[in-house]
């Protein structure tokens, strides 16, 4: 909400949207540069494995060419000093651990060979058991002369001497019985039980000591933490406006005004979603008539103005269903919000006042649980905004009352409205399908009818042009929805009967004039 830091955002976002080469080599650095906040977290807390440890060790290796890519640019000195080196601690990381280390750190692969002199010396009492098992066969091979006797190994009794029961009688003095088998004796020398203990002893020792090493590693980490934690701010900062920067470049955004007063002005403003998935087509306008546009058939999109000041703080849309009203309440929304966290807007040009809060009530959902029906849901959120919106607020408002009967609800969104427009002054727009309305917009002095533009004729039937027009337009084309939406030829005949019946019995259209005083009505008691 502060006018000077989000020109400072806009500043920093602007250098790299002018400078394509610092942009292309700030996004490839950055793309390897894991969650450094998360890492040192997780190391921190006593939770991380040695996979964190190097991962935190990669990441900071490649600070010091972010620093040199950044350097000598006054608008991103600070953060340029919020990136800290860490060469000692990438030192005793890169040396201690190795690169592929396992997801365990009690069971052991995780030290460098050359790291701990003891813990090699350990090493390789295992890594010679082979080379021992080999010559220990050979020679009681040829002591005993029994040339099918094995040296073996299992989990279960460990290291053992093999002779089958035909060789029995040449069993040396010395050789100690372990266990029978069917068609086998297993027997253990003093020599070989001496070897299985050092061998197994070896292996916890080897264990614990890379876990002991692996714990010392880690609180080196530990000990910078504030400062990774400062480093990774910096580089969450730099990451956050270069890709801002990227997505202005890449999608037509531009550098929003931001301005003091309460303004609000877009030239051809877009969504910056919908644009990319191509709901609306600038070369085939949807026909009401055919089909609707799959996604993603088109990038064209149609642009509209949006203008809010103190003279003009309530625009009332009106228009036809899927005609696009929706879309523009939340484009400009999405802009204002875009521009306040220091985001280039996707518009041709934008002048944004700094707004307090943003406010919507759009769409119908029930909370059924409490006992809350779709409409107690809707003026629940509508009282929120009503008792916490101010002036500096933007209001979005899509649809107000239709939950309820016709006359109850342009009732209440009528009285919305009038209470938006006197008292609480807010920046608002409110789309509605109560044309009654539009007479009210024309009355109240900062209020503004707007439409969306529709084309209407034998050949092509309705066919929607996602343009917001000046004036209110008393026609939603619900019957041709429906009939897109594939119900009975019956009903949406019988429905066109009846929508005549009532529009001659009505005088084609329904105006309220602005009640002086309200209807009675009998109150619910609780």
């Amino acid at each position: 909400m502060s006018k000077s830091s989000i020109e400072n955002r806009l500043d920093k976002v602007n250098v790299f949207f002018n400078d394509s080469s610092l942009l292309r080599n700030a996004r490839e650095i950055l793309s390897n540069i894991r969650d450094i906040e998360r890492l040192i977290s997780r190391l921190g807390l006593g939770i991380g494995n040695a996979r964190d440890i190097v991962a935190l060790k990669e990441s900071l290796k490649i600070i010091p060419d972010i620093k040199n890519l950044i350097n000598g640019i006054s608008i991103l000195q600070n953060i340029n000093d919020e990136l800290f080196v860490f060469s000692d601690l990438i030192s005793v990381v890169e040396n201690a651990i190795v690169d592929e280390a396992p997801l365990s750190v009690r069971d052991g692969g995780i030290i460098k060979s050359g790291f701990n002199a003891e813990l090699d010396a350990l090493r390789s009492i295992s890594t010679e058991g082979k080379t021992f098992i080999k010559e220990l066969q050979e020679r009681e091979i040829k002591r005993t002369g029994i040339s099918s006797l094995k040296v073996k190994f299992n989990t279960v009794f460990g290291y053992y001497i093999e002779i089958s029961k035909s060789n029995l009688s040449s069993v040396p003095f010395d050789y100690i019985r372990k266990q029978t088998l069917v068609n086998a004796e297993r027997f253990i020398t003093p020599e070989l039980k001496e070897y299985e203990e050092k061998v197994l002893n070896a292996e916890g020792k080897i264990k614990e000591m890379e876990y002991e090493i692996f714990y010392k590693v880690r609180m080196e980490a530990v000990k910078e933490i504030a400062r990774i934690q400062s480093t990774a701010k910096a580089i969450a900062y730099l990451d956050t406006v270069s890709t801002f920067a990227f997505n202005s470049v890449k999608n037509n955004y531009c550098k929003p005004e931001i301005s003091e007063d309460l303004e609000i002005k877009i030239l051809n403003g877009r969504h910056p979603v919908i644009e990319l998935i191509g709901v609306h087509s600038k070369s085939s306008f949807t026909s009401i008539s055919t089909p609707a546009p799959r996604l993603g058939l088109s990038k064209d999109f149609v642009p509209n103005d949006c203008e809010l000041n103190e003279q003009k703080t309530f625009l009332l849309i009106t228009g036809p269903n899927m005609g696009g009203k929706s879309t523009y309440l939340r484009q400009v929304a999405l802009i204002s919000l875009m521009a306040q966290i220091g985001s280039y807007v996707p518009a041709e040009n934008a002048k944004m006042s700094v707004v307090d809060r943003i406010f919507t009530r759009v769409g119908a959902a029930d909370n059924l649980v409490k006992g809350e029906s779709t409409f107690m849901v809707e003026m629940q959120e509508t009282s929120y905004i009503l008792n916490h919106a101010t002036e500096k607020s933007l209001i979005i408002l899509d649809e107000i009352g239709r939950g309820t009967s016709t006359y109850d609800g342009v009732s209440i969104a009528w009285a919305v409205m009038e209470f938006i427009h006197d008292n609480i002054k807010a920046k608002t727009l409110f789309a509605t399908h109560y044309h009654e309305l539009i007479n009210l917009g024309e009355k109240l002095d900062r209020a503004c009818n707007l439409s969306v533009a529709v084309r209407e004729n034998e050949n092509e039937g309705v066919v929607f042009l996602y343009k917001i027009t000046d004036g209110g337009i008393d026609k939603s084309y619900g019957i041709e929805v429906a009939k897109l939406a594939g119900l009975p030829v019956d009903i949406i005949s019988r429905a066109r009967g009846v929508l005549k019946e009532l529009e001659t019995k009505n005088g084609q259209k329904r105006t309220l004039q602005k009640p002086g005083i309200s209807p009675e009505q009998l109150k619910i008691c609780q």
